[in-house]
């Protein structure tokens, strides 16, 4: 790892041999679905973004090559057809082993102050870093992206308040992305809080942000679900992500 930095550091180019992008990828099956060009252009952006970002360990963890090419083709893949510069504004990623705890604060409608702690797989800040749990076992969190999911935050967050709509391209418009995110929304908090058993992760329920960054982790890694679930949201994240994984 020591070598890889240096080379970063020193401006070099950071030579990464097929091997190394072939064990990064295999446990990534939602990969399969890109073309031999799609999956090379994955590669040279995830190249980019790993020199781009400033990269940190917490706890504990060794930060190795293998977690960086992970982490950085997962987040690469919503900007595949997009570009490197929808990342820009911030540097830092933060990298955790395993889950983590975030000190919280929240003050009641009496004014008191509550303090606890959160215990998160990852978090956006915006205009800050993208903190984010490692698992050597991508099984020991199920069937999530977290990394997918953070980083569509950030997307988010790009046009200001994380809301649920990212800043949309000129083709695209406003009213027909409420059209289809909120009757989708209120249907699945509804269904979410009858009991229901959903196919797309209950914690988009939370606020309508959440219900974004799940729906993009399903669009890319189980299309088919997000199509069947809520047609016209899997089209407006067809225009929105340029891509059609279908």
């Amino acid at each position: 790892m020591i070598d890889w930095l240096l080379a970063r550091w020193r401006g070099k180019p950071v030579l990464i041999d097929d091997a190394q992008w072939q064990d990064a990828e295999y446990p990534l099956v939602f990969l399969d679905r890109l073309t031999a060009d799609e999956r090379q252009r994955l590669r040279e952006l995830a190249t980019a973004f790993i020199a781009a970002k400033e990269w940190s360990a917490a706890g504990g963890l060794q930060l190795t090559p293998a977690i960086q090419l992970s982490i950085a083709l997962q987040a690469c893949l919503p900007i595949l057809n997009l570009g490197l510069d929808w990342y820009d504004g911030w540097v830092g990623i933060v990298v955790y082993p395993g889950d983590f705890v975030i000190p919280r604060q929240i003050v009641d409608e009496s004014g008191v102050v509550h303090e606890f702690d959160d215990q998160v797989l990852g978090e956006a800040w915006e205009g800050g870093p993208v903190l984010l749990s490692w698992f050597d076992n991508l099984n020991e969190i199920g069937d999530v992206s977290l990394v997918i999911h953070e980083f569509a935050h950030k997307l988010d967050m790009r046009n200001g308040e994380t809301d649920g709509m990212p800043p949309l391209h000129a083709n695209m418009s406003a009213n027909d992305w409420i059209s289809a995110f909120a009757p989708a929304y209120e249907d699945f908090c509804r269904r979410v809080d009858a009991g229901e058993e959903t196919t797309i992760d209950p914690y988009g329920a939370e606020h309508p942000a959440e219900f974004f960054a799940v729906a993009s982790e399903v669009f890319f890694e189980a299309p088919d679900l997000l199509h069947d679930a809520y047609p016209a949201v899997y089209a407006q994240l067809c225009l929105f992500y340029r891509q059609k994984p279908l």
